[in-house]
């Protein structure tokens, strides 16, 4: 629904507002191509300033509370709705028209989907170095804008704009990129062989409204993208490709219709996937926009993805298929020195569980309890911290459950922290006590009350016929209880608490020289302290 007269429609996946508006916002194609460039404003040197870190945007690309995670994928392509160029045309109209949404607005909104999506597969790690390669129009302006959010994701953006729009609304976005000194690089300015000075190539030069051949120098930038898909076929290093809704010189509806275009590795659709995207034969397909009234939807019969959560972005069809063996990360942190950290690992691992909160990680209080029974068998599971102070860590459960009856057997367990968007974990060990009725009991009335009704009708780790026994029993207990009376906590229900005897800090750095800072126990004059040792990664 985006973009009739644009690369990709006007459409994306916004966390900034779910309100329909318009896709397409140019005169004519034609205009918009022959547009005379502006002249070139002085080039900003290529220092760059600080971006943000880029851990905490992965929960806008699609987390829907994960992080770290891909966006939901919709399997079944089939189900999907590709739009004519009519259709695409027709329904910017819409938008512009009776909706009155500015061209600005979509233009932020679009660049923004593509940003995201980007981040979703190609993190700043690995990918650092982006070539945003934009044309005259509006496809060209979501290339700026995505060109901004890359850098504030971290990333180190380059832009290609040779035939500048002498629009306010495009000189802006020039001025936005070069108060961050994001360079701009001419096409002479362009080294010869892209493979060796660029990791991601955005091609954000035409859209779906564009007919013709490209004239120069686009003509020779489509080549130079052409050409890398040679190095791929010959398994060469090769920048990746992402083309923003359509790959510039497809036809919008039969798509590379000689086979000699451009291959991207990666194509953001905007609104709809147009026609032309059912021949995108690469590993990775995103679909951006989330503001389709549902009068559009009905009027033209759109089937599009659900976006998970606050999601900006959603991918379509099946993930390619991974070599499990090749993931890995390649982290960037700060230093972690033992001259800075807290001489209590109570009072460290307060602080970073701060950190862990302020970056909206999803659950930072997961950890992960191992307990081994008299078996000598070890068990590990996902349980909720509930308070940590200098006695140790507590969390609640079922005094029968498996883990109980283990703890009962060998009360020595460890528990793990993981922080993914901090590249932080932390592993305590120590022996493990029961806490007094009294705490458990004010904890289990401080839960809410479909809770205390769960603890009670979950006999935890007992197999049961089905979920439909577990539903009438909830049932049974909510409708007793529905009066809103006193729930009671029930006798095997309590909590644990572990006092640590051992603390390990976990790091990530580059080329998994990662921080380890062990605390353990010493005791100096008569005095229990705790000794701060830096272990091998």
């Amino acid at each position: 629904m985006l973009g009739v007269l644009r690369k990709g429609g006007r459409m994306i996946c916004s966390l900034l507002t779910q309100a329909p508006f318009p896709l397409a916002y140019c005169s004519s194609p034609s205009s918009i191509y022959e547009a005379k460039p502006s002249g070139y404003l002085p080039r900003f040197s290529s220092g760059f300033l600080c971006p943000i870190s880029c851990s905490a945007i992965r929960a806008l690309c699609s987390k829907s509370g994960k992080v770290g995670g891909m966006a939901s994928s919709l399997q079944n392509q089939g189900s999907i709705t590709y739009l004519t160029q009519r259709e695409a045309a027709e329904i910017d109209e819409i938008l512009m028209g009776p909706l009155g949404f500015s061209v600005d607005q979509l233009m932020e909104l679009a660049g923004l989907s593509v940003a995201t999506s980007m981040a979703e597969v190609y993190k700043p790690s690995e990918y650092n170095r982006v070539l945003a390669i934009c044309g005259p129009g509006n496809n060209g302006g979501d290339g700026l804008v995505a060109a901004r959010h890359l850098y504030h994701f971290g990333y180190k953006p380059f832009v290609c704009y040779p035939k500048r729009t002498s629009k306010p609304l495009y000189s802006g976005l020039v001025t936005q990129l070069e108060s961050l000194s994001i360079p701009f690089l001419s096409v002479d300015e362009l080294p010869v062989d892209w493979s060796n000075d660029f990791d991601i190539l955005v091609d954000a030069m035409f859209g779906f409204s564009f007919h013709g051949a490209p004239r120069p120098p686009f003509d020779n930038l489509i080549e130079k993208l052409v050409h890398l898909n040679n190095y791929k076929q010959r398994q060469q290093k090769s920048p990746v490709i992402v083309s923003v809704d359509i790959p510039s010189g497809w036809h919008v509806e039969e798509g590379d219709v000689n086979g000699e275009g451009i291959k991207p590795d990666m194509l953001v659709s905007l609104t709809a996937p147009k026609l032309c995207a059912k021949k995108f034969s690469g590993p990775h397909h995103f679909l951006g926009g989330r503001f389709v009234p549902p009068s559009i939807a009905e009027k033209y019969k759109l089937h599009l993805p659900p976006y998970p959560g606050t999601s900006m972005c959603v991918r379509i069809g099946k993930p390619p298929q991974i070599d499990i063996s090749a993931l890995r990360e390649n982290y960037m942190s700060p230093d972690f020195l033992q001259e800075q950290v807290e001489a209590d690992p109570i009072d460290q691992f307060r602080k970073w569980f701060d950190d862990a909160v302020a970056a909206g990680l999803k659950e930072p209080n997961a950890m992960a309890l191992s307990t081994t029974g008299k078996d000598g068998k070890p068990s590990s599971r996902m349980v909720l911290l509930k308070s940590v102070d200098k006695d140790g860590f507590v969390w609640y459960t079922n005094y029968e459950s498996r883990k109980a009856r283990e703890l009962s057997e060998n009360s020595h367990a460890s528990l793990l922290f993981y922080w993914d968007g901090l590249n932080r974990q932390v592993r305590v060990e120590g022996s493990v006590q029961k806490v007094s009725d009294d705490e458990s009991e004010q904890y289990f009335h401080s839960r809410p009350r479909g809770s205390q009704i769960g603890a009670i009708v979950s006999k935890q780790s007992t197999i049961v016929p089905g979920r439909h026994v577990l539903h009438q029993l909830y049932k049974e207990l909510e409708e007793k209880y529905s009066d809103g009376s006193l729930i009671p906590k029930p006798k095997h229900w309590g909590g644990y608490r572990l006092q640590p005897e051992r603390f390990e800090f976990w790091q990530g750095q580059q080329s998994r020289l990662h921080d380890r800072l062990q605390y353990s126990p010493q005791e100096i004059n008569g005095k229990q302290s705790w000794r701060i040792d830096r272990l091998a990664p």
